[in-house]
């Protein structure tokens, strides 16, 4: 599987990227800047870089399809930060939806935080006191990761929203649990090493397309 991976010098997306390689998949590793990936990945030649701006929608196209060979899947692990734009997730959501339909991609998996609520969802106490304290303190995060999610909704695409808790720097250790139903409270955590694996078993198995599933480590 051929996979674009948008955030690839990230947190989540460095164990995404390496990971991916790892089970034979080649990457496309759309970054800002090449030199946020180690050299070991820049230099392997599974991996395409593409350097461009998910925001403005700069060399999204390219990443996607940019060698007449469009891609099996797209992977977005962007995530905000305290001087980056608070729409950040959405519009680049936006380019890589409209792209994905130009070339004729169907596969879509995305992060965002636990706080990201389904129309009707139980959630717990300690999942509660969460979201109030996201309203608090992220209100402009969530709003964003929301309104992207309402983007796929409305697309063609084949999608899956991948929930986690706090993610953590923590060892890849592949127990991790996974529902749509997973009921998460304020000590749960995932290392985001297995939150990569967990992305890319949704996207080898085909699972939870047009779900939103939740995981948290074991």
């Amino acid at each position: 599987m051929r996979i674009a991976v948008f955030g690839a010098t990230g947190r989540t997306g460095h164990p995404l990227v390496e990971q991916a390689l790892e089970r034979g998949h080649e990457v496309v590793a759309f970054v800002r800047d090449a030199t946020g990936l180690p050299s070991g990945l820049r230099n392997d030649d599974r991996v395409s870089i593409v350097e461009g701006d998910a925001y403005s929608g700069e060399g999204v196209d390219r990443a996607i399809a940019g060698d007449g060979d469009p891609v099996d899947a797209v992977v977005s692990v962007l995530a905000q930060t305290s001087d980056g734009p608070d729409d950040l997730l959405t519009e680049a959501g936006r380019h890589m939806l409209a792209a994905m339909d130009q070339h004729g991609v169907e596969r879509f998996v995305t992060l965002v935080g636990a706080g990201v609520r389904e129309e009707g969802e139980s959630v717990s106490l300690g999942g509660r006191m969460m979201g109030v304290l996201l309203k608090l303190l992220a209100r402009a995060v969530l709003e964003d990761a929301r309104d992207q999610v309402e983007l796929l909704k409305g697309s063609d695409t084949r999608w899956t929203v991948v929930r986690g808790p706090r993610l953590t720097e923590d060892a890849h250790t592949g127990e991790f649990r996974h529902r749509t139903d997973l009921s998460l409270g304020m000590r749960d955590t995932a290392a985001r090493a297995n939150v990569a694996e967990f992305i890319l078993d949704c996207l080898e198995d085909d699972l939870y397309v047009h779900e939103m599933p939740k995981v948290a480590d074991a």
